[in-house]
């Protein structure tokens, strides 16, 4: 059921069957906010995109390709943790549980989580997703769990942060996987754990995945794949653009750029200018210059030590109940509850 707290008028509610619903917010409501952040974004010096205007459908689905490379190691590893540590995670949950996952996707690593966890206690899933890839993930889902109660929500996670809050007392599992939390910079990370923190019950539990500081050429490579979809999905949010907001950006004119900045811990993606050119943007009213090798930052992706990751959390007002890695140790795991 809506929370009262979110106004109607500003959500689409589809009702698929008696298990499956779904809440997207107003088009017109969507499209003013898009226009709005890239106005802001592409007026700033260095210029910038929100990294979650990547996923629209067609990114939404070059990013499923991407986990599917060799080069692109996270998916992987926490598809071998939660493998294993699916089980380890029932004597933590007492009762009947509510998985709330954050940037779903395709939910092809919520399943290992379904299938360890349906036997032992009653779930239900709450998917939230700023991609309608979100609906065809779902009904699949819906198809092969028929007794899994499903609520979607197509929306930022902050918005997504505000159903959660005001649901009923039923516990839930939040997971935050995919190591997208390295998406935030310092400040914006602790504001999201303080978010998460704040809005969990007592008895609520928070599973989070993070990327570890490792070789550098193993994450140059990993955001340089060889058969360049990562290029093809960093330039797609130009084509959005052009698509959503009336643009006359030509991709050609750009190339995708991403290295490992060993200082700030993160990779960092652009998209780089490769001539002096001018864009307009009509349903964001703004005209942009850009010169030759100017750089658009798209996304950092930070990469994490164990310590940074406990003193993070704890920070946060959390308590690790575990940590839990894959065997190369690349990527980690970790349930917290809060304090």
């Amino acid at each position: 059921m809506i929370p009262k707290i979110i106004k109607e008028h500003e959500y689409q509610r589809l009702s698929v069957n008696d298990k499956l619903e779904f809440f997207k917010p107003n088009y017109a409501q969507k499209q003013k906010t898009f226009a709005e952040d890239i106005s802001s974004s592409l007026n700033q010096n260095p210029k910038k995109i929100n990294p979650k205007y990547l996923y629209d459908e067609c990114g939404s689905k070059l990013f499923e390709e991407i986990c599917s490379l060799s080069e692109y190691y996270p998916f992987e590893c926490e598809k071998s943790i939660l493998k294993v540590i699916g089980k380890k995670l029932i004597p933590h949950i007492d009762s009947a549980i509510r998985i709330v996952e954050l940037g779903s996707g395709s939910s092809s690593k919520t399943r290992l989580l379904i299938n360890a966890l349906k036997s032992k206690t009653e779930i239900e899933y709450f998917p939230i997703d700023i991609s309608e890839i979100l609906i065809d993930s779902v009904k699949k889902l819906c198809d092969d769990y028929g007794e899994l109660r499903i609520t979607g929500i197509i929306d930022t996670y902050e918005s997504g942060l505000n159903f959660i809050r005001h649901l009923d007392d039923k516990p839930n599992l939040i997971t935050f996987l995919g190591s997208s939390f390295g998406n935030f910079n310092e400040y914006e990370g602790r504001k999201f754990l303080k978010e998460i923190h704040d809005l969990m019950k007592i008895q609520d539990l928070f599973l989070i995945g993070l990327d570890l500081t490792k070789n550098p050429k193993i994450l140059y490579n990993a955001y340089n794949d060889s058969e360049g979809i990562t290029a093809k999905f960093n330039l797609n949010i130009l084509n959005r653009i052009n698509r959503e907001l009336e643009a006359n950006f030509d991709t050609s004119n750009f190339e995708h750029y991403a290295f490992y900045n060993d200082e700030e811990s993160r990779i960092e993606m652009h998209l780089r200018s490769i001539s002096n050119q001018t864009v307009q943007i009509l349903k964001a009213n703004l005209s942009i210059e850009l010169n030759k090798d100017e750089l658009i930052h798209t996304e950092n992706s930070y990469k994490f030590s164990v310590s940074q990751i406990e003193s993070m959390l704890e920070d946060s007002d959390f308590d690790i109940s575990e940590i839990w890695f894959d065997p190369r140790q690349y990527c980690a795991l970790v349930l917290a509850k809060r304090r």
